[in-house]
């Protein structure tokens, strides 16, 4: 076991008490959904909430997003995989801690995505971009357009079939910038880079180094960063549709999939599709196709703050005594600024972080 998971541990213990409330509040959210279950290495600190089907959107649901321009509604893919499909967007309620809490109102039609799937994200020059299944096809919509400008064969860049899910990488994550494909079909996860073309849309250059087989029948892929609970180094989720779970991977160096780390976030899913990361508190958000065609939100991530110095519940003076005594020792996990020297530039930088994002 690597030292950053005991001490994770460690520090869990300490906190049993929150420990079992969370994971009681995990027991009362799953009898939302019947079978639905975080699993046991993640329960402690995670929880769930079912929006139920959002109004308005017409089954099956497809990928999900938000608008950087309005972090107070979700746009979400209806009626996927046919010719008729579209994002709505759909406004949300928060509680006063920021979480998404219910749905305020039916979705309104914003886009026309034909045969959109589990990928809808938001990529560079605010691209809108949009899976495409069965075609194996990704579609582009420029700022002020509400339907395609462009459609890209991914088959004939040498991409497997069908897409499915995919992600852009985030700022700051391995990899950052990249684009990440996994089709449905085939379960393979493919690397590339897009490109201007010049007409405000993008070209898509694949990766023929990059074919890691990950199966599950992937639809739907988020970033976590380190220091959220129970991830101590950037990890990527992925919604299995075929699976009926969502699992997560550790990232190399290029931001691809670690498969020997694959753990298992939720079980007991119908239908997991597009996933999504709320702006406002880091929450996991992910849409089902069929399986009561809903939105589920996974609480208790945070907006991957490394502040979370023991990767346990929260950020708190138990992180700062952590680092300190790592710092203290002149251990590895001291060296907060990744320098290869513990030094007080680390002190510095971990007391900034702590102060910007802890509680």
């Amino acid at each position: 076991m690597r030292t950053n998971h005991v001490r994770a541990i460690s520090s869990m213990r300490r906190r049993a008490a929150t420990a079992l409330f969370l994971g009681a509040a995990a027991t009362g959210s799953a009898n939302l959904a019947s079978s639905q279950t975080i699993a046991p290495e993640f329960a402690g600190c995670y929880s769930f909430v079912n929006l139920g089907t959002p109004l308005g959107v017409p089954a099956n649901l497809g990928g999900i997003c938000f608008d950087p321009s309005d972090t107070n509604a979700i746009l979400i893919g209806g009626a996927a995989n046919g010719g008729a499909g579209a994002v709505y967007r759909v406004p949300v309620t928060r509680n006063a801690s920021g979480n998404i809490v219910a749905f305020a109102g039916p979705g309104v039609n914003a886009f026309s995505t034909p045969n959109i799937d589990g990928g809808l994200t938001f990529g560079p020059g605010g691209v809108l971009f949009f899976s495409q299944y069965s075609q194996n096809d990704v579609g582009q919509i420029k700022p002020g357009s509400t339907g395609p400008d462009r459609i890209v064969d991914l088959d004939a860049l040498g991409f497997t079939s069908s897409v499915g899910a995919f992600a852009f990488v985030p700022e700051g994550f391995p990899g950052e910038g990249r684009f990440k494909v996994a089709p449905y079909n085939s379960g393979i996860w493919h690397d590339a880079t897009v490109t201007p073309d010049g007409a405000g849309t993008f070209d898509i250059v694949r990766n023929p180094a990059v074919a890691i087989s990950i199966g599950g029948g992937p639809e739907g892929i988020v970033f976590v960063g380190a220091g959220n609970p129970n991830f101590s180094v950037p990890s990527a989720l992925v919604s299995e549709y075929s699976g009926g779970r969502v699992v997560a991977y550790e990232l190399n160096a290029n931001g691809d999939p670690i498969v020997s780390t694959r753990r298992v976030l939720m079980t007991g899913l119908s239908g997991a599709e597009g996933g999504a990361r709320d702006p406002v508190t880091g929450d996991f958000l992910f849409s089902t196709f069929g399986g009561g065609n809903r939105v589920i939100v996974v609480n208790g991530f945070n907006l991957d703050c490394r502040a979370n110095f023991n990767f346990d519940c929260a950020i708190d003076f138990f992180d700062y005594l952590d680092f300190v005594e790592a710092f203290a020792a002149d251990q590895p996990e001291g060296d907060f600024d990744g320098s290869g020297v513990v030094d007080f530039f680390d002190y510095l930088e971990f007391v900034q972080e702590f102060s910007d994002c802890g509680s």
